[in-house]
């Protein structure tokens, strides 16, 4: 009997034994999980851009001041978002709402004239966690096109949604807010474009039809807008919006409603908004290059950022904004100037639009 109740004992004792050896693996396993964590909920950081163009010395004190003035305002709507926990999506689409608000950029209210005296807006924004993305195109009576694109984005199955099934799709949603054409006209625009359409006789009447005028010939500023951001989830997100180019016809579209091409996030690589002559952002799938020359080039975020600007694409062609997974920001431009700002967790909060190369 003895021997029985000692064989029953030691074999409890080995059951025993066993079980603390399976559970042992996954205790030290959680440790890290939990770094890691704790680690994440205390980064975000959060890069914007007013578009990249003439240099600021072109434009009176006065004007500079008020726009370096509304781009600290937006980085303050995006830095408080993150701060509180805001995802980095809700942070990006505030942001350039409140830009597209502003007729010193051109986005939203402030966008440029078409060929046709009229305006036509562009947008678009990305989730770098889903890889869900949504953008507009030529829409004319939408006062944010960025808020449209979130829907396109969470409401339909499709990316891209262009002019009067843009219009149409907005129409679905009472929140939406609409506005007439001539809510988007600036004084600063339509000379702008009055400007262009002079030169454009004058170069028709030499015999060229087709030629490129910049804007900054125009005396106007390429006021694209644009957010990227990392939230304390861990997550990226990018968002862009334009007028477009003064004077434009055809439809013309260019990069900032192209997901890969002007606007990109991946929370494997980075998130990215760029700006500039969107066609060649669109021919060099810009802002999807960016993130390859991370993850498959295994090039850091600033470097990558410079071989886009600088080996494929051409000088004065425009910038980039971008963050990393870890936060890091890069903010470039081979043009005379950009207006940017950047904050982050760690205390970084600047506004750069005087100071130009």
């Amino acid at each position: 009997m003895q021997r029985r109740i000692s064989t029953q004992r030691t074999l409890l004792l080995l059951i025993f034994a066993f079980a603390i050896c399976l559970a042992a693996p996954h205790v030290s396993n959680a440790q890290p999980a939990q770094k890691k964590n704790m680690k994440q909920e205390t980064t975000y950081a959060i890069a914007i851009h007013g578009g990249a163009g003439s240099s600021p010395k072109r434009f009176s004190d006065e004007a500079n001041k008020a726009r370096a003035e509304s781009m600290k305002k937006a980085l303050e709507i995006g830095n408080k978002i993150l701060k509180e926990g805001g995802t980095a999506l809700d942070a990006v689409q505030k942001v350039v709402e409140f830009l597209e608000n502003d007729p010193q950029f051109n986005a939203g209210r402030g966008a440029v004239f078409n060929s046709k005296g009229q305006h036509e807006l562009d947008a678009s924004i990305m989730d770098g966690e889903t890889k869900a993305c949504g953008a507009v195109a030529g829409v004319k009576t939408i006062k944010n096109p960025i808020a449209l694109a979130r829907l396109v984005m969470t409401e339909t199955r499709h990316v891209l949604l262009a002019g009067e099934g843009a219009e149409e799709f907005a129409d679905g949603f009472q929140d939406v807010e609409r506005v007439e054409n001539e809510y988007f006209d600036t004084e600063q625009t339509r000379k702008a474009w009055e400007k262009t359409r002079r030169r454009q006789q004058e170069q028709e009447a030499l015999g060229k039809v087709d030629f490129e005028i910049h804007e900054e010939d125009t005396g106007s500023y390429m006021g694209t807008v644009g957010c990227v951001a990392l939230d304390t989830h861990g997550n990226l997100a990018a968002a862009t919006s334009t007028g477009g180019l003064t004077n434009k016809k055809f439809g013309r579209v260019g990069d900032s409603p192209i997901v890969g091409a002007g606007t990109f996030a991946d929370n494997n690589s980075c998130a990215v908004s760029c700006t500039g002559i969107g066609e060649q952002f669109i021919r060099n799938a810009a802002a999807f290059n960016v993130s390859a020359r991370m993850r498959f080039g295994k090039a850091t975020l600033k470097d990558s950022v410079n071989q886009v600007l600088k080996a494929d694409l051409n000088p004065g062609d425009g910038g980039i904004i971008a963050i990393d997974k870890d936060g890091n920001i890069s903010m470039e431009y081979t043009t005379d100037g950009m207006a940017r700002a950047a904050a982050d967790s760690k205390g970084r909060f600047e506004v750069i639009w005087v100071e130009d190369k």
